[in-house]
């Protein structure tokens, strides 16, 4: 019997007989089995847990937010948490949509680039009656197959881009049943190769922007004048816009927000991650997502995303955590989830730069860190605040002094 075919018992049967998992090893995989999530991948042996946090009262458009964050970093929350107070001090952000749909592409190659502008032009109503002919439901909601254009890739490379409204959904399956429709008729008019129908991930037509204006004192740190951390978190800021090297970096940090409200709230991280770092490349160098600038008085944020996440679709209707996870945030739409998590990625990108411009990153990292470096060595959790206190009296906390510590520490 091939592995695929094997029901779950089965195969964590094969798996302990052919391998050297240990007896509490097995364990594991039948404490963490989940019947819902057998269903929703191959192969299935258990479920991977990963912690779950809030990012509490995160105000947005003058609304309050309690935001579920899903991640194993340490710090991740709380330099979020951080941002959010600081922007909280400001009055809050703003979040607006700049649009909502997603595109599918129908791919040809061997093209006249000519026939199929033409034949998309004469015929742009019909092909668009046969796309939602395809998924009637979402045009009966006022979303479906709204526009289409193309683009001359070169050599006879062609992309037919579909715009689609998904309405609360991420949309995926929507717009690829949609790309195949018009695909085969395209297929039909003899202008080009038709290789291919699939939607795009660099969802530039599903874009979010965030912004925020904080007085020098809401950045304020003891030690510190509060105008030239506003000053100094600009000027890092400036390090991302110009080299590749940084705004890797500091996008990081803006996706360890992002990624942890979208796998929350049960959407595609994958996808949104991908599409964001294209976004970031779009006129051909990868830059920084935020801006930062300054005034006299006032320190100036901004982040525009692309955001195709929804609220509807997908394990969103079928994870009960997932489904408690969207109580909590209480949004409304599709375009206000995407507002949520991009003021998220704002309020990380604010705490890290300051902590950079400040007393340095690895001072706030190290003091979570250390309760990581605890676990590793086998502290019990009583036993994690007693050493985590000691760590902290070292002058250096790697894995050795952390055994050295615990021992000593259990033989007194």
């Amino acid at each position: 019997m091939k592995f695929h075919q094997m029901d779950w018992q089965q195969r964590l049967a094969t798996l302990a007989a052919t391998t050297k998992l240990t007896a509490s090893e097995q364990a594991l995989f039948t404490t963490n089995y989940s019947a819902i999530n057998e269903q929703m991948i191959e192969n299935y042996v258990t479920s991977f847990p990963l912690p779950e946090g809030i990012l509490p009262n995160i105000v947005i458009n003058e609304r309050t937010y309690q935001v579920p964050m899903v991640t194993e970093e340490p710090s991740v929350i709380a330099a979020a948490s951080n941002g959010a107070r600081m922007i909280n001090m400001g009055g809050g952000l703003t979040a607006t949509n700049v649009s909502r749909e997603m595109i599918g592409q129908v791919l040809i190659n061997e093209a006249d680039f000519a026939a199929v502008t033409t034949l998309v032009a004469e015929q742009a109503p019909y092909l668009i009656e046969i796309g939602n002919a395809a998924h009637p439901s979402m045009a009966q909601r006022g979303g479906g197959l709204k526009h289409i254009a193309t683009r001359d890739l070169g050599d006879g490379f062609v992309s037919v881009d579909l715009h689609i409204d998904t309405q609360a959904a991420m949309g995926a399956n929507v717009v690829n049943t949609i790309s195949e429709a018009v695909a085969s008729y395209i297929k039909t008019q003899q202008v080009g190769n038709v290789v291919m129908a699939i939607l795009s991930n660099l969802a530039t037509t599903s874009l979010v922007t965030a912004k925020v204006a904080l007085p020098f004192k809401a950045v304020a740190k003891a030690g510190f004048e509060a105008a030239d951390i506003a000053q100094r978190i600009v000027l890092a800021n400036q390090f991302s816009q110009r080299d590749a090297y940084r705004a890797t970096t500091e996008n990081k940090g803006v996706m360890n927000g992002i990624d942890a409200v979208v796998m929350a709230s049960g959407n595609d991280w994958r996808a949104i991650s991908a599409g964001i770092h294209a976004y970031a490349a779009r006129d051909g160098q990868y830059r920084n997502l935020v801006t930062w600038s300054h005034d006299a008085t006032t320190l100036y944020g901004e982040i525009t995303v692309p955001m195709p996440v929804g609220v509807v679709g997908g394990s969103i209707g079928i994870v009960p955590l997932v489904q408690a996870n969207h109580k909590l945030l209480a949004v409304e739409s599709a375009g206000e989830l995407a507002q949520v998590i991009a003021a998220v990625g704002l309020a990380q990108n604010l705490s890290a730069l300051r902590a950079l411009v400040t007393s340095g990153i690895q001072a706030g990292h190290m003091q979570l860190q250390l309760k990581s470096l605890a676990l590793a060595v086998g502290a019990t959790i009583t036993e994690v605040p007693i050493l985590v206190t000691r760590l902290q009296q070292m002058p250096h906390a790697d894995m050795q002094t952390a055994r050295q510590l615990l021992t000593e520490m259990r033989e007194k």
